[in-house]
């Protein structure tokens, strides 16, 4: 399984907002925002605060690839 964090990246452009300032609204740290670049798992808690700032859902800014990796 897999994880993509493409329809946070896409979110943000949409609405004008940088990873610098999702950072400092939120509170995570630059290496969970490096990680997510190179979509690597981050813990729920993150995606949490996440969604409570953006107003969204879990699954609105993550996509899980269930396919097994060849």
């Amino acid at each position: 399984m897999s994880v993509r964090y493409k329809k946070l990246w896409k979110f943000l452009i949409d609405n004008d907002i940088s990873k610098c300032e999702l950072r400092k609204k939120t509170g995570i740290s630059g290496s969970t925002i490096s990680k997510m670049n190179r979509n690597e798992y981050v813990s729920l808690e993150v995606l949490d605060r996440i969604c409570q700032e953006i107003d969204c859902n879990v699954e609105d800014i993550v996509e899980l690839n269930y396919e097994e990796e060849k």
